[in-house]
């Protein structure tokens, strides 16, 4: 079964300094028909303007993807890490028992673009953790690159989910297929436009893949994609 989630029928909202969209019910914005997707709970496409950002704040039991898609984004927290992350790195915090932290854009003059992930952890009383990688997503294209998984293979995130997820920039007229562990999935298009499994995709759109065994996703035009193999 494939069910498409439309760009525009996400949730929405614009605070001035951060104008974001939500895949999944968050904050103010509630659906019952859209709570997540299995171990999936957030994505959330945020546009933050040059040099504000989000003061410290508490998370915890939650497995916290940053994926930029253009500009800057900085990284504080309680643990005391911190850095700056571009496009074709990865922020990764497993918020665990509990862990305070802020996200700014750092740049004067350029918007940050990203996707904010928030996974659910397959047992609470974690230790909290932050990591920064860079994945080869824009340097390798038309492959899908492991960058979260359930055992750290390839150089991932070792996460604490029933999950694993995938990025990749697909060059258009390229086709990959992925089987899924599972035989469910979640595909969101970052960027670009795509067919996966019949069904045609745009930016911000996202596919609820269930009872399949395979993603198999086509490039219409140049595009960026994320995947999750959900069990």
């Amino acid at each position: 079964m494939l069910n498409v989630r439309l760009n525009e029928d996400r949730g929405h909202a614009n605070h001035g300094w951060l104008d974001t969209h939500f895949t999944f019910s968050f904050a103010d914005y509630y659906d019952p028909a859209h709570m997540g997707f299995r171990a999936l709970r957030v994505i959330n496409e945020d546009f933050i303007a040059p040099g504000m950002g989000f003061g410290a704040h508490p998370h915890r039991d939650m497995e916290i993807l940053s994926y930029v898609l253009s500009g800057e984004l900085g990284h504080k927290d309680s643990l005391g890490s911190g850095g700056v992350i571009r496009h074709g790195e990865v922020q990764f915090m497993s918020a665990g028992t509990g862990i305070r932290h802020s996200e700014a854009n750092p740049s004067a003059t350029e918007t940050t673009h990203m996707l904010q992930i928030w996974l659910l952890p397959d047992r609470t009383g974690l230790d909290p953790k932050y990591e920064q990688k860079v994945f080869p997503v824009e340097n390798q294209p038309n492959r899908l690159h492991l960058i979260a998984s359930r055992d750290g293979r390839d150089g991932s995130f070792l996460i604490r989910s029933d999950a694993e997820v995938y990025a990749g920039e697909l060059d258009a007229g390229t086709t990959i297929e992925r089987r899924l562990s599972g035989n469910h999935g979640w595909l969101q298009v970052a960027a670009g436009d795509v067919t996966a499994n019949g069904k045609t995709l745009r930016a911000g759109d996202g596919l609820a893949i269930e009872d399949e065994t395979s993603a198999r996703i086509a490039a219409v035009s140049d595009s960026e994609i994320l995947l999750f193999d959900l069990g």
